[in-house]
């Protein structure tokens, strides 16, 4: 059985393989043009859902790009900003000027202190450092609920095409979820909805290569939400 999502099973591919000739595609993420041919870059998912061929990488660490949307933490305050830990190798800074108001350098713990989740942008990318905002539609403090890791190149799987995936099991077990494209997700409901949203954003990860994947999550839930009208968080 096939995902209905994807109304055929996605191929794997390995750097270097031939995915599909170039004569009526091009290259996207993780792909190049070759000798009349797309070839892939990295392992991964081939996506040729329209003209542009790309690859979901499904293993290796976190390429922050401007514009990704990310979950943080508060590791360290200084005079004119936040450290934030997003994850992997980076040291991410959120500036005070890229906060959406006004706020006293002698208060700014009173924003954002240690230990705070945020819901950030990056705007800048330099060697060695990220610079982030929260000058956007969506971004600002997750308060309360849990925050899990998953790895980065998994989360279009969990959110799934148009949110499908990430809105069945928000609307099945009644929380709040924000997905940032760094691999951290944050989950808010009752201890019950946590906690079975969280399993079941682990068997996303786990299957991410199955097919019919959404009828084994809805399986696993309970059964089909039939109507979803919640849009993802950006």
């Amino acid at each position: 059985m096939t995902e209905k999502t994807n109304k055929k099973q996605r191929k794997i591919v390995i750097p270097g393989e031939i995915i599909v000739s170039a004569e009526d595609h091009l290259p996207g993420d993780f792909t190049r043009k070759e000798d009349g041919n797309i070839i892939a870059n990295r392992y991964g998912l081939v996506d040729d859902s329209g003209r542009i061929i790309r690859i979901i990488p499904i293993s290796g660490a976190f390429e922050p790009r401007r514009g990704n949307t990310v979950i943080g933490r508060v590791e360290d305050i200084t005079f004119n900003g936040w450290v934030i830990h997003i994850g992997g190798p980076y040291t991410a800074f959120l500036p005070l000027a890229e906060c959406p108001r006004y706020i006293d350098r002698k208060a700014i713990n009173e924003f954002a202190t240690i230990g705070d989740v945020l819901n950030l942008k990056i705007w800048g990318i330099k060697k060695g450092s990220i610079d982030l905002t929260l000058k956007s539609r969506g971004l600002g403090k997750l308060e309360g609920g849990r925050v899990i890791k998953i790895n980065s190149h998994k989360v279009p799987r969990v959110i799934g095409k148009e949110g499908s995936m990430i809105n069945l099991i928000k609307n099945s077990t009644n929380t709040e979820i924000t997905v940032g494209q760094n691999g951290f997700i944050w989950i808010k409901g009752d201890f019950e909805g946590e906690k079975r949203a969280e399993e079941a954003i682990n068997l996303v990860v786990k299957e991410a290569t199955s097919t019919g994947l959404t009828e084994k999550i809805e399986e696993f839930l309970g059964g089909k939400v039939e109507k979803i009208t919640e849009e993802v968080k950006e």
